[in-house]
């Protein structure tokens, strides 16, 4: 099935050509025409004896001259030129002029006038009226003027035929000499300024700062061929941005094999960029002149032959010394745009043996650079591109590994900051341990010491044996209250506290009444403070006890505004008027006051009260929660 199918299509293609050859054979592309030098409106005499013949295309150092050629329309064609007309293709025509047929005027492309430059860069397709058109021999003129950038009047080798097949050719060289450049101008700025952006971001990579301006010289240098018409003030400043961005772009590219080879002396480097700008100051010094403009093209546009054989061979060398298949690509298109280059000067300066050895193809004057040049803009961008994906990928990666390396560190630092409030932990409870076992020798142990002494003396009845005895045991109860309460929670100190309490007013005739305010969350507190408060509150029940002579006793503990308040009233008979010689209430604002907090007398009608205010996350001695 696919050998019948490539063989009929092969069969319709083969009828197509066949049928194509006869029209094909009716164009006419003439090999010879006459010249004559002069600037005259109107064509001359065509038998003027001035007329010299000339082999197409040609070339003459003039401001304008005039060409005439003869053709006979074949008979073919003249029966088909109501529907199919006859044109004619110039592929390109510089500097503008005017065609003749058979002494009618049919067509002028525009001229550079005192106020206009004109460099013609798109070709011209020219109807030829069918009313001038005759069966025998025509006689075609041409007005060919000099432009300004090649300083000559040139007339390609041109085609007469019919419009369909004149017209595809017109619409390719077109598409090549004109749309390709606007879209080259286009992306290459695009892609230009953003190598130039990223560059500015990251200014240590040197690499995209060439690439960026890189793409924008071959951006203002391909411009030339955009735009036809220019004011004539603006000429030289067009054509100085021309040679400018012409040069730069080739001594960029060659820095940016140096950057890829990792081989930039200084000297080179200087030369490069003197090199670059010796043809725009030349141009600057000879007044813009056709005759700098003359020594600029030829001498140091030859220049950029063998720096561009330079950057060629660093490339090559680049590729060998550290193959890859990035740098063997770059090698290989650098070979291809300095093979197009030197091409565009051969064909630019007419060379003899150039016309000589290609002669069909230098005869249309196709410049390849244009082409040769994107391609190699494409291949750079690529390469700017994948090297970017890399950094971007190696950035990831190396920003992976950090979160790694941060976490696994932010696991050990957790874990060091946990044994270490462990043990700052256990270091606390040592230190509470030992602070309640100083205060039980320095208070119960010297109580106990000394009770001892008067009871061998015999100074000690037994009620008041009894009396050093219930207080020491009293003294030691807190002391377990506050260090059995579990982890520092003072309301379970405090209940036990409460419940032993409770029972000695009792047996003591006294009517309790507890009041408890507490969040429900644990009252933390450390074990030693909780001592303090608790010998507070059992240092005024002692003292209602002993000297009150009260009847009820009310005991109200609040959190009230960060601040944890004991109040204890009782409904005896007050405090006397004259402090005595006792030690219970300096005790009292002692302990108080090593808290952080203070003992406050409240007046009230009958008996007494005293309030404790503790702020907790202050206390002294304490740690916190």
């Amino acid at each position: 099935m696919k050998l019948r199918s490539w063989a009929c299509c092969s069969a319709l293609l083969l009828a197509a050509w066949l049928l194509a050859g006869p029209a094909q054979a009716q164009a006419l592309e003439p090999l010879q025409a006459q010249v004559l030098r002069s600037d005259a409106a109107q064509p001359p005499d065509p038998h003027d004896a001035r007329w010299q013949p000339v082999a197409l295309p040609d070339a003459q150092q003039a401001p304008a001259v005039w060409y005439q050629l003869v053709f006979t329309l074949p008979a073919a064609a003249a029966e088909q030129l109501q529907q199919d007309g006859w044109m004619l293709y110039l592929p390109y025509f510089y500097g503008g002029g005017s065609v003749w047929l058979n002494g009618r005027l049919v067509g002028a492309v525009p001229e550079t006038t005192a106020e206009t430059r004109v460099r013609w860069q798109r070709p011209q397709l020219l109807a030829l009226p069918p009313s001038l058109l005759l069966p025998a021999a025509n006689r075609l003129q041409l007005r060919v003027a000099s432009s300004q950038a090649p300083a000559a009047a040139m007339l390609p080798r041109l085609v007469l035929g019919p419009q369909s097949q004149l017209l595809p050719q017109f619409d390719l060289r077109l598409f090549f000499v004109r749309t390709v450049p606007v879209i080259t101008v286009v992306v290459s700025s695009m892609a230009g300024l953003f190598a130039l952006y990223i560059w500015l971001r990251r200014p240590r990579e040197t690499l995209y700062a060439i690439a960026g301006l890189v793409g924008v010289a071959w951006a203002l240098r391909t411009t030339t061929f955009v735009f036809d018409v220019l004011p004539a003030w603006a000429w030289p400043l067009w054509r100085l941005m021309y040679h400018a961005s012409n040069g730069g772009f080739i001594v960029l590219l060659v820095l940016f094999a140096l950057h890829l080879a990792r081989w930039q002396p200084r000297w080179l480097v200087r030369g490069l960029v003197g090199w670059w700008a010796l043809g725009p100051l030349v141009y600057l010094l000879g007044g813009a002149s056709p005759a700098a403009e003359q020594w600029v093209a030829r001498w140091w546009v030859a220049g950029f032959i063998p720096i561009g054989v330079l950057g060629v061979l660093v490339a090559v060398c680049a590729a060998w010394r550290r193959p890859s298949a990035e740098r063997a690509l770059i090698a290989l298109v650098f070979v291809l745009t300095l093979l197009s280059g030197v091409h565009d000067h051969f064909m630019a300066q007419q060379s003899p043996w150039f016309s000589t050895l290609l002669p069909g193809w230098s005869a249309h004057r196709f410049f390849l650079l244009h082409y040769g040049a994107n391609l190699l803009l494409l291949t750079m961008g690529g390469l700017i591109t994948l090297r970017y994906v890399r950094n971007l990928r190696a950035l990831e990666e190396s920003h992976r590994t950090l979160e790694a390396r941060v976490a696994a560190r932010e696991k050990e630092i957790g874990a060091s900051y946990a044994r270490i409030a462990a043990l700052q932990r256990e270091q606390a409870a040592t230190d509470e341990r030992q602070r309640i076992m100083q205060d039980l020798h320095d208070g119960l142990g010297a109580q106990l010491f000394t009770s001892l002494l008067r009871a061998e003396r015999g100074a000690l009845a037994p009620p008041q044996v009894s009396g050093v005895l219930r207080a020491a045991i009293d003294e030691m109860r807190v002391a377990l209250d506050a260090l059995g309460s579990d982890e520092g929670d003072f309301a379970a100190a405090w209940a036990d506290f409460r419940f032993r309490w409770d029972a000695r007013l009792r047996e003591a005739g006294l009517a309790a009444h507890w009041r408890q305010e507490l969040p429900e969350q644990p009252l933390a507190m450390p074990p030693h403070s909780t001592l303090q408060v608790l010998r507070i509150a059992q240092e005024a029940l002692t003292n209602v006890l002993k000297h009150a002579r009260a009847r009820t006793v009310e005991v109200t503990l609040a959190w009230r505004d960060g601040l944890l308040q004991l109040d204890l009233a009782d409904d005896g008979a007050g405090m006397p008027s004259q402090p005595g010689s006792g030690h219970g209430l300096p005790n009292m604002q002692a302990r108080a006051a090593r808290l952080g907090g203070r003992l406050l007398r409240m007046e009230r009608p009958q008996g007494c009260c005293w309030r404790l205010e503790l702020p907790l996350a202050q206390t002294r001695d304490g740690l916190p929660p």
